[in-house]
């Protein structure tokens, strides 16, 4: 998993690495997503709550998925290593295929994702919201990472084919 960017028409292939700050890194992506995330948290301190008569359970439940999300990210940013990067256009250190990778393809999303949902189930429906919005970058975010993984990696499509959920299995 890389973490977003178009690539632009330039000349230079996509194994060559863009300049920093460059627009074909992903960097409008990198931006929006840490933005969204920082709106998620914020969200947190302000009102409306969950409702009295479900606030105890979503806590519970929060902190379990949230707890979960993490330890998922955590695992596939390890796994991935040298690989990982925020942007979408991927670095060339080997396309990883197992641990999280060989259950979804995007796993640090799904991580994320996970811990997002879980603070918001504790936060409150504004953080839920703000986390359906970043959930929503994310899916288009790994759309154009998963173009750039398959023009430089040639087992990339093979990889899709077996792993075949991209966030959630049984359902994206």
């Amino acid at each position: 998993m890389t973490w977003g960017s178009a690539m632009s028409s330039s000349s230079s292939s996509p194994s060559s690495p863009p300049p920093p700050g460059s627009p074909r890194r992903g960097t409008g992506w990198v931006v929006a997503q840490f933005v969204l995330l920082a709106a998620v948290i914020a969200a947190g301190f302000v009102p409306p709550d969950w409702p009295q008569g479900v606030q105890r359970a979503l806590t519970l439940a929060g902190a379990v998925l949230a707890i979960a999300g993490l330890g998922f990210a955590i695992w596939a940013g390890r796994t991935l290593g040298r690989s990982l990067t925020p942007f979408p256009r991927p670095v060339e250190a080997g396309l990883v295929t197992r641990g999280p990778f060989a259950v979804v393809r995007h796993p640090i999303y799904t991580g994320g994702l996970g811990l997002c949902v879980g603070y918001s189930l504790f936060a409150g429906p504004a953080a839920f919201a703000l986390t359906l919005a970043l959930g929503f970058l994310w899916a288009g975010k790994l759309r154009v990472e998963e173009r750039l993984l398959t023009a430089v990696y040639d087992g990339y499509p093979a990889y899709q084919a077996r792993v075949r959920w991209r966030l959630v299995p049984l359902l994206y």
